[in-house]
């Protein structure tokens, strides 16, 4: 018996975690904000920002105007489209999307995001068809 308890605990340990969707992203983000707006999520991906040395930066500085499109980062690293159409990973992992979010928005804004900003952003990806 013990060992079947233990056997079946080490098989849990190996299952990965289920991914979420972009939906279920959205839906945690919409939770706190009480709504998301595509519209707004479309004006905060195309809007720039004038940085501290007097250049103009914005989402589409490494992902291109087109979020089906795979970006370059600075160091000309590839960036795997923004819109869950064209790449399947996108908003699946909490964390990756915090992670993310707050690393960009930091860089961009100087800030870090609203939640009300995230719930715009993802609303917008998920509706780029």
């Amino acid at each position: 018996m013990t060992r079947l308890l233990l056997l079946s605990l080490l098989s849990m340990l190996t299952v990965p975690a289920a991914a979420e969707s972009p939906q279920q992203i959205l839906a945690a983000y919409q939770q706190q904000a009480g709504s998301a707006s595509a519209a707004r999520g479309e004006k905060f991906f195309f809007a720039k920002v004038v940085q501290p040395n007097g250049e103009k930066a914005g989402c589409t500085s490494c992902h291109t105007d087109n979020p089906k499109a795979v970006g370059k980062t600075r160091a000309h690293k590839t960036i795997e489209p923004l819109a869950p159409i064209a790449n399947r990973e996108r908003f699946t992992d909490p964390a990756k999307v915090e992670k993310w979010f707050k690393r960009n928005c930091k860089d961009v804004l100087e800030r870090e995001c609203t939640v009300q900003e995230k719930a715009d952003f993802v609303a917008f990806l998920i509706s780029v068809k």
